[in-house]
């Protein structure tokens, strides 16, 4: 049998927020340097870093689990009242898509003494626009960690672990099919996931390569992918 334990209310809902925990992170080549880096804090020069890489590298993965263990404040929108975060440590996310030029420029001043500052972006700070020539040169200074997209180590470890989530038991050929064929991002795994994990349950079928094919081709992906 490739599947076990399949109760309809032991599923999950397909927007359910995924873990962040270290121990869902899956350490591999793609990301291993980023992951040194962080655990490397303190020791940033300046007291800061900028975390980058494609979506749906595990950005936002890695900079949760270093703000959970430094007890960082989280800033993923809008602005924050800078005497609050005097000293301690903040975590800014999406910076590259950020427009309040004057906040950036103070959190960066601010790490240099005292706190701590982790910035994360898509593209490398050298990229991110800045009207401020101050900001300018502070986001060209910064210690860079990158992460690339995810490889078939990460890959094959989140598809083995979404379909557990689901008490599911999915067959190595499955899992083989699938690594071939989607997307390379942690949220298209999720999706695919729980999009086969649905249409086997509404079916009544067990996880197969036939069964995954279909939900490929449903999911838009190419006939030549299939």
């Amino acid at each position: 049998m490739t599947v076990t334990n399949r109760a309809p209310q032991q599923r999950l809902p397909l927007g359910k927020a995924p873990s962040l925990t270290r121990r869902d992170f899956i350490v591999s080549p793609a990301n291993a340097e980023a992951v040194e880096a962080l655990d490397a804090w303190p020791a940033w020069p300046g007291g800061r870093l900028a975390l980058i890489g494609p979506e749906g590298s595990g950005k936002t993965h890695l900079a949760r689990i270093w703000a959970a263990r430094v007890d960082a404040t989280i800033i993923d929108r809008g602005d924050v009242d800078l005497s609050s975060v005097a000293g301690r440590a903040v975590l800014v996310e999406d910076a590259d898509r950020r427009s309040a030029d004057e906040m950036l420029f103070h959190l960066i001043n601010m790490a240099d003494t005292g706190s701590s500052l982790l910035l994360t972006g898509r593209t490398p700070p050298l990229q991110w626009t800045a009207d401020l020539p101050d900001l300018r040169s502070r986001l060209n200074s910064l210690m860079v960690a990158s992460l690339r997209a995810p490889d078939d180590v990460v890959l094959e470890g989140v598809l083995l672990k979404f379909f557990a989530e689901r008490h599911i038991r999915a067959g190595g050929d499955v899992i083989s099919y699938l690594l071939r064929r989607i997307e390379r991002s942690v949220p298209a795994v999720r999706e695919i996931v729980a999009r086969i994990d649905e249409k086997a349950d509404a079916e009544g079928r067990e996880i197969t390569r036939p069964l995954a094919r279909e939900v490929l081709k449903e999911s838009g992906y190419g006939s030549e992918t299939l």
